[in-house]
């Protein structure tokens, strides 16, 4: 399936077709189109209920422009999304066809954002995402709805914190310019990210980062070393202690000592 898209007096074109001309089902008309699917394997239906939701994969990856990508890729990639949630709706349970299917779509195109990413994440991190949006996939599934970041937890045995950090570390990077608020003192103007970034040039500031810098540059190799894989890296203690050959009780001892040396040093 291929697809050109463009803009013409403000519509979204897409291989010629005015996307606004699109047909939009209700939703018993989607119930019913999908129950044929699901009973006879109608392909008409198919491709009608793909048709009638092509407005509604538009409006999703209008969340994921700007990032560089095309927005007839990003359209294939959300008519993927479209098709997964076809294929997996279950009509025994009481929820609308589109509230089900945002998601869906929403989860494919971040999956291809996540895969073409250039930022180098650890290995241990990238796990654990995976492991959890495959729990958030399975668990959308069975109740219908996108699970809270407590459930994914629970199903897949690890602490919130690990998971938030997990997804957070394979999450698409945002432009300090991009909007998220609209200026409450009433002058229409947009409050972006860079507005709600602090001032970090202070002298206070300064002197704490010197401080710090200097407390590492006194800590031993290995201690550095292990800071370095841990923070920066990412790594586990277990992964770190193969790394460098020794006891994950000996990265964890060296580890809090060094931290503590660090917050003696700067008085924190």
């Amino acid at each position: 399936m291929a697809f050109g898209a463009y803009e013409r007096r403000g519509r979204v074109v897409i291989s010629g077709i005015n996307t606004s001309e699109l047909e939009v089902l209700r939703e018993e008309e989607k119930i019913a189109l999908l129950r044929e699917i699901q009973e006879t394997g109608s392909k008409s239906a198919r491709d009608r209920l793909i048709q009638g939701n092509l407005r509604l994969v538009l409006s999703v990856i209008q969340r994921f422009t700007g990032r560089g990508e095309e927005i007839d890729d990003l359209f294939q990639i959300g008519v993927v999304g479209l098709i997964k949630a076809i294929n997996n709706f279950d009509l025994s349970k009481e929820v609308r066809f589109s509230t089900y299917c945002v998601p869906m779509i929403a989860g494919e195109l971040r999956r291809h954002l996540r895969d073409c990413t250039h930022v180098k994440v650890s290995r241990s991190l990238r796990d654990l995402a995976y492991k959890a949006i495959q729990a958030r996939e399975k668990l959308t599934l069975e109740n219908q709805r996108e699970p809270d970041i407590g459930e994914i937890a629970e199903a897949i045995g690890e602490k919130r914190e690990a998971v938030v950090i997990a997804l957070e570390s394979i999450s698409d990077p945002i432009s300090l310019y991009e909007p998220v608020a609209a200026d409450s003192g009433g002058s229409g103007d947009q409050l972006c990210v860079i507005d709600q970034i602090g001032d970090t040039t202070d002298v206070d500031s300064r002197m704490d980062e010197i401080l710090i810098r200097d407390a590492i540059q006194a800590l031993g190799e290995r201690e550095k070393d292990i800071l370095y894989k841990r923070f920066l890296q990412g790594k586990t203690q277990m992964e770190v202690a193969g790394e460098i050959g020794i006891s994950q009780a000996q990265v964890s001892r060296l580890e809090k000592n060094a931290i503590k040396r660090i917050k003696s040093s700067v008085q924190l």
